[in-house]
């Protein structure tokens, strides 16, 4: 069973080399989605072996799947990979093992990812392990069309679990660490808007059945309670809840750090940035109105 790899980049001269040396051993095709990085990545994937195809970039979702629609994949499977992701050798001695023997009537395979931050592994406060559906057959997936936290819909079979996980260890640093979620901030703020306004076309639902259990769970209890509560409320609580409740503070230092940036501070800038957003475009009478509104104030091709 051949298995492809596709991973998006975007000036990743620091991790290209090291996300696709993590899977050499694994995949019979890499295929590089570059956004016309300025740095030495397409050099360096193409010095690997990678095929590299490059399109502009309008969110993650689109382009992935612009990826899948143009890439001339011929494997069995696909895999979807970060540039700043790393296959430990554990699972990819797994995936070696294992999937060329899973039945046709399997589909998908969720993976665990841990997320490294200032070189320390965060065990705590519900981030791990996080269960993505990572791995998928040819023609059976798609990526879900949002903004913001974005996932693989499969279809048409069962998904499976394997147990070794991979790596998120992005080696910037905490710059762009707050750059990075402050766009963020303003991408998860329009599918808000969106859910609120109707301002553009919204994907089918997340379910357990096209995801991971885990993924549609949380999606439906961010949509139905989270994003309901005032944001001053909610934020507060989600940061006492995974600091002390799901013993975020057992990760140290490092930890503190990155709970209160990642589970306080960011999810305070989005319910600031809704807030502020939906001001500027509340009282516009139309759709087309408020959504070229938006454009204006967040440089986003809506």
């Amino acid at each position: 069973m051949c298995l492809a790899v596709i991973i998006l980049t975007y000036n990743e001269e620091l991790h290209i080399a090291r996300a696709i040396e993590s899977v050499r051993g694994v995949a019979d095709e890499i295929v590089v989605i570059d956004s016309f990085s300025r740095d030495a990545t397409v050099d360096i994937a193409r010095s690997m072996g990678a095929v590299v195809l490059q399109n502009p970039f309008v969110n993650q979702a689109k382009q992935f799947q612009w990826g899948l629609d143009n890439a001339q994949i011929t494997a069995d499977w696909i895999m979807r990979l970060d540039a700043d992701e790393v296959i430990e050798p554990a699972l990819a001695a797994e995936i070696a093992a294992r999937l060329p023997t899973l039945s046709t009537d399997v589909a998908a395979v969720n993976l665990k990812r841990k997320h490294i931050f200032m070189d320390r592994f965060i065990r705590h406060g519900g981030r791990y392990p996080l269960i993505l559906t990572r791995i998928w057959r040819k023609g059976q997936g798609r990526v879900e069309d949002r903004w913001m936290d974005e996932h693989i819909m499969v279809w048409g079979g069962r998904t499976v679990g394997f147990d070794n996980p991979f790596s998120d260890h992005n080696l910037n640093d905490l710059t762009f660490f707050t750059d990075k979620h402050n766009k963020y901030a303003t991408r998860e703020a329009m599918d808000v808007l969106n859910h609120r306004y109707g301002l553009f076309a919204s994907d089918v639902p997340l379910t357990k059945g096209a995801s991971s259990l885990q993924a549609s769970v949380k999606r439906y209890i961010k949509e139905r309670i989270y994003n309901r509560m005032p944001f001053s409320v909610s934020t507060l609580g989600y940061f006492l809840y995974r600091y002390i409740v799901q013993l975020g503070f057992l990760d140290g230092r490092e930890g503190l750090i990155y709970h209160f940036l990642q589970g306080y501070w960011y999810r305070f800038l989005v319910g600031a940035k809704i807030l502020e957003f939906d001001m500027a475009i509340r009282d516009l009478p139309s759709v087309e109105e408020k959504r070229a509104k938006l454009v204006k104030l967040t440089g986003l091709k809506l």
